[in-house]
């Protein structure tokens, strides 16, 4: 029997989790500096940099998406690339202004494979051991930042957060009921928009999400700012 638990000691000692790292009375910079060092999965190997989230420390509304893409892992800030300045667009467009959002990622390090030709790195989606395993840095800036609105981009951020059943397509723009933040909702990634083929489908995508992001907006007017 002792040799038994022996043997299961250096699997069951394996970092599975970020839940370790997470400093005590964390602020995100702290959160920030410890997150760097992350190594609760295989993601970080391939990975240039950890992307942790990004904003102002008592935003109003927190953006969170599935994970960063090739221009986020080389700059190691989220939301930068193609998508980031679709969103960017999208919220000028919805008047909320950019220093009441914070935006960050259900997983903090880029997941890719090698693209057949060439030397693109295409984005791979997170499988959901690496989810968990990144889940706690999340948790971690929620609870820091302290959102009124939670928005949820896409499906993997969407089931991440409110359950493998959720379903985007069907609950789009809904306010969920959730201990995450007093309003939870969900809509597209960005990139999704950016995925149109025809220029008129990538127009019409781009003003319902920025519809979506408006009623986020008018909320944030209706609700009185925390003191």
């Amino acid at each position: 029997m002792a040799t038994r638990i022996s043997k299961l000691e250096p699997r069951q000692a394996k970092q599975t989790t970020a839940a370790p790292l997470i400093p005590s009375n964390p602020t995100l910079d702290t959160l920030r500096a410890a997150a760097a060092c992350c190594k609760a999965c295989d993601l970080w190997k391939k990975g240039t940099q950890t992307v942790f989230g990004e904003g102002a420390a008592k935003a109003r509304v927190m953006l969170v998406g599935e994970q960063p893409g090739d221009r986020e892992d080389l700059a190691g800030r989220p939301f930068v690339g193609p998508a980031g300045r679709l969103l960017d667009e999208a919220l000028a467009e919805a008047d909320i202004a950019r220093d009441e959002v914070y935006v960050t990622n259900v997983v903090k390090h880029f997941k890719w494979v090698p693209a057949e030709r060439g030397k693109r790195r295409i984005h791979k989606r997170p499988s959901y051991s690496e989810i968990m395993a990144c889940r706690p840095w999340l948790d971690a800036e929620i609870a820091v930042v302290k959102p009124e609105v939670v928005v949820c981009l896409g499906a993997t951020a969407a089931q991440a957060l409110l359950g493998k059943e959720f379903s985007v397509t069907r609950r789009r723009g809904e306010l969920v009921k959730s201990s995450l933040a007093p309003y939870v909702t969900a809509t597209v990634h960005p990139s999704s928009v950016l995925r149109a083929i025809e220029d008129k489908s990538r127009r019409q995508q781009k003003q319902a999400f920025v519809e979506d992001l408006k009623k986020i907006g008018r909320l944030l007017r209706k609700v009185p700012k925390a003191a």
